[in-house]
């Protein structure tokens, strides 16, 4: 660990919408919160363009904008918000201690707010990267997205029960909803299947590769191979979906915090309490189900509300 030393009520690992809402109830409840905002500050809203669903903006909001906004709120209430990673916890004492950046600092918490998110996983291709990054059409979030295409035609590559899921969401926004299978079956439950199959506008495609999303500035269409005959083909679309799973950012906690066998923080029920006492989580770190800004700031400000009854229990609040 470093030399030099801080010690703090309470540390918020991670920003986006759980990290800044737990910040804004805990600086209110003068639990002086220090936030460290990870690699990427404000979470996986940075990279969404239009935001419509989130209640309390009735002509939508752009992500980046609406991270900047919660942001300012922490702040206003004294959160500390501070640049920097969190590299090495020890949660084996009754304060718990984090290295920041590598060494260079660490801090002493009596309760920890872990909202470290989870990252989509992407198909790793150029222009699946750059029409995403434009806000031109690739999304990770059909529930988040899918609206923008309403009558209009999509793919959606995945084959297990979140894209299954996305996709039934799709079909009934969208035209036509092609699905693009790796495989000659799909990882999902019998049940979601069968949703899929029986879904009249849902076009399955089977062993099925992607090889470009086309366009320059906005999804036009894209290329696929089928992996067992070779044969490339396209489709003209103008959403590009990719459902492939998620990763929670949560592997520099693995030694010290029960996981399931994915990374997902488990919580004890109906709270956000972790195995370990006064560390919490709020948001996507812990939420595999609903993954959404709404259901993350909830949890967010569940956490800082746990953290608070945990703190004023030893008299420390």
């Amino acid at each position: 660990m470093s030399e030099e030393i801080e010690r703090v009520k309470t540390l918020i690992i991670g920003s986006g919408p759980a990290g800044y809402t737990a910040a804004i109830y805990a600086a209110r409840a003068d639990l002086d919160p220090v936030m460290y905002t990870g690699m990427e500050p404000g979470g996986q809203l940075t990279t969404t363009t239009e935001v419509e669903n989130y209640p309390g903006y009735p002509d939508g909001v752009q992500g980046p904008e609406m991270m900047e906004q919660f942001k300012k709120q922490a702040e206003r209430f004294d959160t500390d918000v501070r640049n920097g990673w969190v590299s090495k916890v020890d949660f084996s004492g009754p304060v718990h201690k984090v290295e920041v950046d590598n060494g260079k600092k660490t801090i002493e918490a009596h309760t920890v707010i872990i909202s470290t998110g989870a990252s989509a996983k992407w198909l790793g291709l150029e222009s699946e990267q750059r029409l995403r990054n434009s806000g031109g059409g690739v999304s990770a979030c059909a529930v988040c997205d899918g609206f923008f295409y309403k009558g209009q035609e999509v793919a959606i590559v995945g084959g297990g029960d979140t894209a299954c899921e996305e996709a039934s969401y799709l079909a009934k926004l969208c035209k036509k909803v092609h699905m693009i299978v790796r495989r000659d079956e799909m990882r999902a439950s019998k049940i979601m299947q069968e949703r899929v199959e029986k879904a009249e506008n849902i076009e399955i495609h089977w062993n099925t590769e992607t090889v470009e999303v086309l366009g320059e500035e906005q999804v036009e269409g894209a290329k696929f191979v089928n992996n067992q005959t070779n044969e490339e083909f396209e489709i003209p679309v103008t959403g590009f979906f990719v459902a492939i799973g998620h990763k929670p950012n949560t592997d520099v906690f693995k030694d010290w915090i029960d996981m399931d066998e994915v990374g997902y923080i488990k919580v004890k029920p109906g709270t956000a309490k972790t195995n370990v006492d006064g560390v919490f989580v709020g948001g996507d770190a812990a939420d595999k189900v609903y993954r959404q800004a709404v259901t993350a700031a909830g949890t967010g400000c569940m956490a800082a509300l746990d953290a608070e009854r945990y703190l004023a229990a030893k008299g420390l609040a």
